[in-house]
């Protein structure tokens, strides 16, 4: 009788995958949006090396490293599946610069009892402010000590990838075509596969393991850009400053604070989009400041862009003396048309995850993935869940559940494109 997916032990999913992702979590891949190589930080070559390595160890030949942190690799098809379409599986090797990712120190807790978690400091997890942690009492989660962020976005992609990975390869009785693994760097700092070998990818459509809660599955992301506002002032000793200085820090500041705050990421939801300021530096000479820029439509980045060019002038006028420069430029575009074109590809998927039993829905990424910037060189890339919650602070956590999910997913994925 032939292996359903669903019927697969997830006991044993859990040894192939839980272990790997507290082992990736402890690598420091935290990358630096400031820097313009790819990699931003050399934390992210010693993952990506000990992946490439790792997928040799498996029994895969064609593993490739690049010279810019890419890691690309293929499992065969099985035999009689040679002409089968390219399936691939994407997941990022950073962590978010917004909280420290080094030493990352993660806690299994295998059977939760539902209470409140005193992480370090005043850190709290508390079910009664989380109905999706309450929902996980009797079962196991990994969550952050408090110190640090968990890292789960994205090493729980990573580990669900490779758990599914070794669990095929060691049953060849699921017949598959081929398959790609990619791994990427930077995708936190927006820069959008930056020096990426799309002449080496073989895939026809690929999905992206970067995603929240059981279930959810996103087509659709914003529209990214960002802001770059330059300040020169004139600088002079301040007790001599009257009627001479221009303070390029005031000037930042004043910019900033004409940002409307019904559109800022804490005040939207859903389809609304947001100015988020990011990060102001500079002296009284001279200052940047930058600001991302977000929307699901492009009219509303237009109109955000052009409200931006109209501080201009409002800010020089309350600074004699000093000037004030702006560009913009694209991160991301929103994948959904472009895998709208294509509609076997969450066909495919959603028949999948119903084939496991899992509730799908379709959800707006308020954000985006390097599926999205993948879909725009031509290979439609939707965003499946992996489990994680609470990226990019000192309360992320992970259900394990939701993790072994996940890579039930990618492997019931490959098994259906196997068969297309």
């Amino acid at each position: 009788m032939a292996t359903k997916i669903s019927d697969i032990d997830d006991s044993r999913l859990s040894e192939l995958v839980i272990p790997r992702f507290l082992k990736y979590v402890r690598y420091w891949t935290t990358s630096d949006p400031n820097v313009k190589e790819t990699p931003s930080t050399p934390g992210q070559w010693d993952l990506a090396k000990a992946l490439a390595e790792e997928l040799r160890g498996l029994g895969l030949t064609d593993v490739d490293l690049t010279d810019h942190c890419y890691v690309i690799a293929r499992l065969p098809p099985s035999p009689g599946r040679e002409s089968r379409q390219t399936v691939g599986f994407l997941a990022h090797l950073d962590t978010a610069s917004d909280v420290s990712g080094k030493d990352v120190k993660p806690q299994l807790v295998k059977n939760y009892d539902g209470q409140k978690i005193q992480l370090t400091g005043t850190n709290v997890l508390d079910p009664k402010e989380d109905t999706s942690l309450a929902a996980q009492k009797g079962k196991a989660i990994i969550h952050t000590d408090g110190s640090t962020l968990l890292g789960a976005d994205d090493k729980a992609g990573i580990a669900e990838i490779m758990g599914a990975l070794e669990w095929l390869l060691s049953h060849p009785e699921i017949p598959h075509g081929p398959v790609e693994i990619i791994f990427t760097p930077d995708e936190e700092t927006g820069k959008g596969l930056p020096e990426f070998p799309l002449e080496r990818i073989k895939s026809a459509a690929c999905y992206t393991l970067d995603g929240g809660p059981w279930g959810e599955l996103e087509l659709e992301c914003f529209n990214a850009y960002v802001t770059t506002v330059n300040f020169q002032g004139k600088a002079i000793h301040p007790g001599y400053a009257r009627g001479i200085m221009a303070n390029a820090v005031l000037m930042a500041a004043s910019f900033a604070t004409m940002l409307p705050r019904s559109e800022s990421p804490e005040a939207t939801d859903g389809y609304y989009g947001y100015y988020y300021p990011m990060e102001i530096t500079g002296n009284p000479e001279s200052a940047s400041l930058k600001i991302n820029i977000r929307d699901f439509e492009q009219s509303g980045i237009e109109r955000r862009i052009a409200a931006l060019e109209s501080f201009l002038p409002a800010v020089q006028a309350q600074f004699p003396g000093g000037s004030i420069t702006m560009n913009t430029d694209l991160q991301y575009l929103n994948m959904k048309k472009k895998i709208d074109a294509r509609p076997e590809v969450l066909e495919i998927l959603q028949k999948a995850a119903s084939n496991l039993g899992i509730e799908s829905y379709l959800k707006p990424i308020r954000g985006g993935t390097d599926g999205s910037r993948l879909t725009e060189l031509g290979i439609p890339t939707p965003n499946i869940f992996t489990g994680g919650r609470n990226w990019h602070s000192r309360t992320e956590w992970a259900a394990v559940s939701e993790m072994i999910a996940a890579c039930k997913l990618v492997i019931e994925l490959i098994r259906s494109w196997g068969e297309v």
